[in-house]
């Protein structure tokens, strides 16, 4: 996995997909108050844990500019990482609240946000870059959580691996060899709003990644 000199976020005015461009610009007309950008990673570089979602919401982290801050996916995530003492303070929605992540970092496959939260493919590949990047510089990384099938496809994309290999599944856990260092993915189903509320993602269930992942680190 090269870095080819790629930054690990994105720049603030970058146009690399015009249906995302007219989509922020379309957002900052209605809302010009909001962040209406690429959302940079959050957490230390020191992390050993990387945090892995689909996109931005639009008034999420769109508004906000931290991934999963401001909306409902981020109450139960931001809840996890605090219970199982990734994260210390509290998690008031804003950017300014004080949280600060420990060992842990979250980013997006995709930086902006896209119309109806469905990124395409060619955006996931033109954003890949900056995903790669991330994770290389990452010294310590040994575990990735991916929230949701999308972001999962996307992390066995930016490593190289065969999708058929590597089964999506809730709480599924994958090993692999990649640069001289063990790396591991573990699933989740995405933690939506809509998933919360129509059951298929539970307190207790997203209790059990997490568990997982302390082991193991």
């Amino acid at each position: 996995m090269s870095l080819n000199n790629t930054p690990p976020e994105a720049p603030r005015d970058c146009k690399l997909c015009p249906r995302l461009v007219d989509y922020r610009n379309e957002i900052a007309a209605a809302e010009p108050e909001w962040h209406n950008a690429p959302v940079d990673s959050f957490g230390p570089d020191s992390a050993r844990f990387l945090v892995v979602g689909m996109a931005p919401g639009r008034g999420g982290a769109n508004r906000t500019g931290r991934p999963f801050t401001g909306d409902g996916a981020g109450d139960l995530l931001y809840k996890a990482l605090i219970k199982h003492n990734f994260a210390v303070g509290s998690y008031k929605k804003t950017i300014d609240d004080g949280l600060r992540l420990i060992d842990c970092m979250i980013t997006n496959a995709v930086r902006c946000v896209p119309p109806q939260n469905k990124p395409t493919g060619p955006e996931a590949s033109n954003c890949r870059p900056f995903l790669i990047s991330r994770i290389g510089h990452l010294p310590k990384l040994t575990t990735l959580l991916a929230l949701g099938h999308i972001a999962h496809n996307n992390v066995l994309t930016t490593f190289g691996l065969r999708k058929k290999d590597y089964v999506f599944s809730h709480c599924g856990e994958h090993h692999f060899d990649m640069d001289g260092r063990h790396l591991r993915i573990i699933d989740s189903y995405h933690c939506s709003r809509y998933n919360t509320n129509t059951g298929r993602l539970t307190e207790e269930m997203f209790d059990q990644v997490f568990e997982k992942i302390k082991s193991g680190l």
